[in-house]
């Protein structure tokens, strides 16, 4: 389960990571679901919250499909 403080700490290491301001998380719908990830307003991807025997990570997970690329 996401809270709130935790979105805006993941935000802000994203945005200093790329180096872009313009990306934001959108707090999930569901407590299982995950966050939702934008860049400039359009969504580029999900972030998933981990939590296993006390040790939490966070993957982001962005699919590329082949007609973004041409």
């Amino acid at each position: 389960m996401w809270v709130k403080t935790e979105l805006q700490k993941v935000e802000g290491y994203l945005q200093k990571l790329f180096k872009n301001q313009g990306i934001t998380l959108k707090e999930p719908f569901s407590k299982d679901a995950p966050a939702e990830v934008s860049l400039g307003g359009e969504f580029i991807a999900v972030i998933y919250k981990n939590e296993d025997e006390g040790e939490i990570s966070y993957d982001l997970n962005m699919s590329i499909l082949p007609e973004d690329i041409e």
